[in-house]
């Protein structure tokens, strides 16, 4: 039995305390089809020994079926859980995988390579705070490599791994090591990517992944496990702005109204000043009530102050309306309010963007009704060039224009993620069809401004019309 089993058969509750408090490092593998990335986290997860018998027993069974590798085992087979994905031996759906070592808990996101499915890695690269993005050593630089390496600069990741993997086949040459890692740095700059770092490995045979392999004495930094568990991810140590989306209103009876949610970013304390917006109602903060601490058995406490990411309740000294989907702001640090704004957009519909159409806009607790209005430009992920398009087509990534329906509170998408980001659904079918990043809130536009972005649907316009000439005396407003 290993120490960690003993630790669990012996104390539970002191194991599970131990980990509770380690830091948590989210991680996604990203690069061109058949580069190896789900080899690559098979391969960690069964040198950390973070597979369970059964399941390497599975994948030994299912290595003879569907694996590639020969007699070896085929690690990739322990992530890629779908049947197709087993079938073609490429990866279709996000797949998700936890573990843990002395100093840190990881969530890994292991996306998919091919083109068509670009969307889904921007899924797990949304939550993700270090991107590894594998290189195959005989291919080099491919264009999905530029995509995602974009996609990870769109999205804010600080630290990308270049991982050039399958040294074992240019017989571990450090010269097509050396030339892909200068190759890729330009790359790297011309993204603004802060921080990167460099690894030699084989996946499939384990090099360089969790011990330092003798094949690359060349090589004189750090294992791939060992550099995730030792870097530095913390950001520039800023005082962050306090936003609380509203997720709901709690009324269970005739004496208290409190108002639910998690707190995005920054923290709040009783007798704080806030701002309800898009209202701009202000009050202070009378209590706020968490869950409190359910291992000491005390539940439903009050606490003077709340932070991020904790979910709470928060009550007002006056009674103002407050409703699911507007932010709670501190009054002196509040963001901007409008209905027109700039955003960096990553189309994932099947059905081409038609600019002018009406779709539902999901931001945070937020949910309203808008379009885009323009595309200001399209970034061809080959050169990263601008180009100039009337439509979006499935992965297209550019720069547009959104009116919405009403105003919202909004950061910017490099100050604030959750606050800044949003998703675009079809009002038809409900499919997410693109996920966007706020760039940059505009000035709030006019009613008639907004009556020429069509804001109102035909049917609305018609109605309108006949009951100002067949009822005049309602004195309805004009549209």
């Amino acid at each position: 039995m290993s120490e960690k089993n003993r630790k669990i058969a012996s104390d539970i509750e002191s194991y599970l305390k131990e980990h509770e408090h380690k830091d948590m490092l989210r991680f996604l593998t990203c690069g061109s089809v058949d580069d190896g990335k789900s080899t690559l986290i098979g391969r960690l997860l069964y040198d950390s020994k973070m597979i369970f018998d059964d399941q390497l027993a599975a994948a030994e069974s299912e290595s003879e079926k569907y694996g590639t590798t020969g007699e070896k085992i085929d690690f990739a087979l322990l992530v890629d859980g779908l049947q197709s994905e087993r079938e073609q031996g490429i990866t279709i759906d996000v797949a998700y995988r936890f573990f843990t070592t002395e100093n840190r808990k990881f969530i890994i996101a292991d996306t998919p390579g091919h083109e068509q499915y670009t969307r889904n890695m921007v899924t797990g690269a949304s939550t993700s705070d270090v991107a590894i993005i594998l290189i195959d050593a005989r291919k080099g630089i491919l264009t999905q490599t530029r995509r995602h390496s974009y996609i990870v600069s769109l999205l804010g990741i600080e630290h990308v791994i270049v991982a050039i993997n399958k040294m074992d086949l240019v017989e571990y040459s450090q010269e097509v090591f050396e030339e892909i890692q200068n190759a890729y740095q330009t790359l790297a700059d011309e993204l603004k990517i802060k921080n990167t770092y460099y690894i030699p490995l084989s996946a499939l045979n384990g090099d360089n992944v969790v011990d330092i392999s003798q094949n690359t004495p060349w090589y004189k930094g750090k294992a791939l496990l060992n550099l995730l568990d030792t870097m530095d991810i913390s950001k520039e140590v800023k005082e962050e702005n306090f936003r609380f989306p509203v997720q709901y209103v709690n009324r269970p009876n005739l004496d208290f109204r409190g108002f639910c949610g998690t707190i995005a970013s920054g923290s709040v304390k009783v007798g704080d000043e806030i701002t309800v917006l898009p209202s701009g109602k202000t009050t202070k903060i009378k209590s706020i009530i968490n869950a409190g601490d359910i291992t000491e058995a005390k539940r439903d406490k009050t606490t003077n102050e709340a932070y991020a990411p904790m979910a709470v309740t928060l009550t007002t000294e006056d009674e103002i309306d407050i409703s699911r989907g507007d932010m709670i702001v501190h009054s002196k640090n509040m963001p901007r309010v409008s209905n027109a704004l700039k955003v960096m957009l990553v189309w994932m519909g099947e059905e081409a963007m038609q600019t002018g159409r009406i779709y539902d806009i999901k931001r945070a607790t937020t949910l309203l009704s808008g379009h885009i209005e323009h595309i200001n430009y399209k970034v061809d992920v080959n050169t990263y060039k601008r180009e100039q398009v009337k439509t979006l087509q499935l992965n297209d990534i550019a720069s547009c224009k959104i009116m919405l329906t009403r105003p919202i509170a909004a950061d910017h998408y490099t100050d604030n993620k959750q606050t800044g980001s949003f998703i675009v659904i079809d009002r038809i079918t409900n499919n997410t069809v693109g996920a966007g990043m706020i760039v940059d809130v505009a000035k709030r536009e006019s009613d008639k401004e907004l009556t020429m972005h069509k804001k109102y649907t035909d049917a609305e316009i018609a109605l309108n019309k006949y009951i100002r000439e067949n009822f005049p005396e309602w004195n309805c407003k004009a549209i």
